[in-house]
């Protein structure tokens, strides 16, 4: 394990989390809990960005006649949330941790007291050792309180906690030349924040629409959380062993770094 990394935030994304029907996968959030509980014993401390909320709310409520898609949405997350917290809550559990919720909209993480009470309640917890899930508030954030998507907010908590890594799980295994499907696409291992590899978004996006949380905003709050000095890496969030093979160093995913 790479001594020089004591903090982690680790991203997760919907598409990881559930299946085509959109329904939560058990398997894969008890695979994302081993590996933190791996880097636990190796005294690694890690915060968890989980997204899912919404969809976990659907598979409580299913169809609604709220026509509003804001509303919709609050509604679902505000269902979703403590079923997502008690699948978690259950598989630390099963590997004698714990773990806690911070929701939090974009404000705050503005200089002054919110942003200070942020910073005391992620020490607190990680100096007991518990694992703070976050993830953005949906109920109360609209508009301008809005994040652009959780690989914003796994950024701006990365920065917080001076994190030593951020890793984002995606359904893809990191930047590709081109469409991922494409067989004369290559997977770009290493990403300076320099490089123009925008580009490659372009081309990838050719096929497909975009909605919120997808690559170009990867690639952006990549390599913006890279120029902070924090390593991250965007990584295939379905593939074995993942987060510890990224902090043992091995070539997974793209690794973005300052130039």
């Amino acid at each position: 394990m790479n001594d020089d990394i004591k903090r982690v935030v680790v991203k997760v994304g919907t598409n990881v989390l559930t299946n085509k029907d959109n329904r939560i996968l058990g398997p894969v959030l008890r695979e994302l809990v081993r590996q933190i509980a791996v880097l636990y014993e190796e005294d690694i401390l890690v915060v968890l960005v989980s997204s899912g909320s919404a969809m976990a709310g659907m598979e409580v409520l299913g169809d609604t006649d709220i026509k509003d898609k804001s509303i919709r949405r609050q509604v679902y997350s505000a269902v979703g949330q403590p079923r997502m917290m008690r699948h978690y809550y259950s598989i630390f559990h099963d590997y004698g941790m714990r773990c806690a919720q911070i929701l939090a909209t974009k404000r705050d993480f503005d200089i002054g007291k919110h942003r200070q009470n942020m910073i005391n309640c992620y020490e607190g917890l990680l100096s007991e050792g518990v694992i703070p899930i976050a993830n953005e508030d949906d109920a109360v954030s609209l508009t301008m309180s809005m994040f652009t998507d959780n690989d914003e907010l796994a950024s701006l908590v990365a920065e917080l906690i001076d994190a030593d890594r951020l890793i984002i799980l995606s359904d893809t295994d990191g930047l590709y030349t081109g469409h991922p499907d494409d067989d004369d696409s290559i997977k770009v291992s290493e990403v300076k924040t320099n490089d123009n590899v925008e580009q490659y978004v372009q081309e990838s996006n050719k096929k497909e629409g975009e909605g919120r949380g997808g690559m170009a905003s990867k690639l952006r709050i990549a390599k913006f959380t890279a120029n902070k000095d924090i390593p991250t890496y965007i990584a295939n969030g379905k593939r074995e062993n993942v987060i510890v093979d990224i902090i043992n160093n091995k070539e997974v995913g793209t690794k973005f770094i300052s130039a």
